[in-house]
Order: structure tokens, then C-alpha cells, then sequence
């Protein structure tokens, strides 16, 4: 089987060294495999999404030396999108919520590893539904569907799906249309992804997409869970905490060949460090 590989980024803001890391990543495996590295661009984000930031993305990536294939950006798939959430309604897997994040924050009585667990306020209440609201995936229900579940990741190994660790995640948002775990699951099976490589920081998020994966009847890849890369203080590089942009470094003359030669060997600019193991 051809190795796939696929970068997503979103174009709500530059991509810094911490993207650069994870395309090299997957375009080195793809590529040592004698497979392909694709490019997608995750651009659902609502208005924080910027058109003419995939541009940017494009020249980055050739500056980096990397070699892609393009599929077409999320907001050209709706339609899939749509019609994953009528079939799990029709299973009646989803059910509206219109809490606030605060009221979930102060009615939570467990952290998961994407924070405050859903508490289940909204599941089995009727609701107005001209009323704006999100659809939340019944997970305990979707279980009892589908059974034990497993996945395996090349670097952590056979894993036991556990969906309910994060609880009843959104699939389809109000202001959005759809959510990422909904989005990058069948952008991945559409676009033939056989390797989906992600930092660290989404490994929980594999949990749900395997059980998305198994109630949508989509092929089940293998997984990459890498290090990531952090800031002086220890924080992972983010466009939102002003994290130094590859078009700087491309626009100010910097190597991009070089540097991507240095992510691989692991030698980081000063006051960037790689997550320990």
C-alpha cells in the first residue's frame, strides 16, 4: 500500500517552525516510502479564515524544499461535511446543545485532555431549535454501536480507542460547518491518507476520529503522534502567541533548505526546544 502523508495547515495566521517541523515530518516519511506528501488547506475556521494566506503557505513549503500534491481546501466540501452529520442524526447519534463554555466550565466535574468533559446538560432535553445551537456526538451511544475499538500509532503502538475520555466532543458547530474532528476525519479518507502525522498535543483526538471512522464505514490509516516544538517557556510555538513566521524568516533572507535540513537533525534556533519524551 502507497504511503500517503498530508500537511493541513489552517489560514488563520503564518505558519511558524512549529509547522515547518510537522511538514518535514510528513513529507520525509511519505517520501522515504516512495509515497506522497499532500497539502490541504483547513480553511472552515470561520472569519478568523484568510484566503490569501494559502499563497504564503505554498511558497513556504517550496522554500523549505518540500514537494506536494494539493487536494482541494475544506471549503469545497461542505456538502461531505453535511452529509456525514444527516447520517449520524439519522442514527440519532447527535443531539443539539446550546451551552456556553462557561456553563460547561462550571458544570464539568472532570478534566479530559482537551479540558472540562461535557456534562451532558443538553442530551434528552427538548430544545427550540431555532434556537442557535451545536450537535454534540452521543459517544456511550455510538459505542454501544460499534464495539471495542483499537488504532495504532508508529511511535506509541496498538492503542484501545477511548472516545468517552474527551466526552461528548461537537461535530458540527454553530458558526462553522463542521468541527475538526468531523472535518480532518473524512478529509482523510477522501484524500487517501494512509499516515496521518499530528503533534503530540492531538493524540487524544485519534481516539474519536477511530470511532468516527467506524460509524461512517471510512478506512482506518495509521497514526504519527510526533514531539513538538516549544518557546523559551516551555509552550508549544502558536500563530496566537506571536510565534516567529517562516514568511519573516523566507523574506529576510534566511536558508530554507538549510533549515529544514537543521529541523531533521534536530538542531533548533536558539530558545527552541523539543518536547520531551
Amino acid at each position: 500500500m502507497t504511503t500517503v502523508t498530508r500537511f493541513a495547515p489552517s489560514p488563520n495566521g503564518m505558519l511558524h517552525l512549529g509547522h515547518a517541523f510537522a511538514a518535514v515530518i510528513a513529507h520525509d516519511l511519505a517520501a522515504e516510502r516512495g509515497g506522497r506528501f499532500l497539502l490541504r488547506i483547513e480553511d472552515i475556521d470561520g472569519a478568523r479564515s484568510k484566503p490569501e494566506l494559502a499563497e504564503a503557505f505554498r511558497k513556504d513549503l517550496s522554500w523549505l524544499g518540500l514537494d506536494w500534491g494539493e487536494v482541494p481546501a475544506q471549503s469545497l466540501r461542505l456538502a461531505s461535511y453535511a452529509a456525514a452529520a444527516d447520517k449520524l442524526r439519522d442514527a440519532s447519534l447527535l443531539y443539539p446543545c446550546v451551552c456556553s463554555r462557561a456553563e460547561i466550565k462550571a458544570a464539568a466535574t472532570q478534566i479530559g485532555p482537551e479540558g472540562p468533559v461535557y456534562p451532558g446538560t443538553c442530551k434528552g432535553r427538548a430544545l427550540d431549535p431555532s434556537q442557535p445551537h451545536v450537535l454534540r456526538l452521543d459517544v456511550a451511544a455510538a459505542l454501544r454501536r460499534t464495539g471495542p475499538l483499537r488504532w495504532v500509532d508508529e511511535l506509541a503502538g496498538e492503542q484501545q480507542a477511548r472516545p468517552e475520555l474527551l466526552g461528548d466532543v461537537v461535530l458540527v458547530r454553530k458558526d462553522e460547518p463542521a468541527s475538526y474532528h468531523l472535518a480532518a476525519t473524512l478529509d482523510d479518507a477522501v484524500d487517501g491518507v494512509t499516515l496521518v502525522t499530528r503533534g503530540k498535543d492531538l493524540f487524544a483526538a485519534s481516539h474519536v476520529h477511530r470511532l468516527l471512522q467506524a460509524l461512517l464505514g471510512l478506512p482506518v490509516p495509521t497514526w504519527h503522534h510526533h514531539a513538538l516544538l516549544l518557546d523559551a517557556e516551555g509552550r508549544k510555538l502558536a500563530k496566537r502567541r506571536g510565534s516567529q513566521s517562516l514568511a519573516d524568516l523566507r523574506e529576510g533572507g534566511e536558508d530554507g533548505l538549510l533549515l529544514a535540513e537543521q529541523l531533521r537533525l534536530h538542531r533548533f534556533p536558539s530558545g527552541i526546544s523539543l518536547e520531551e519524551a
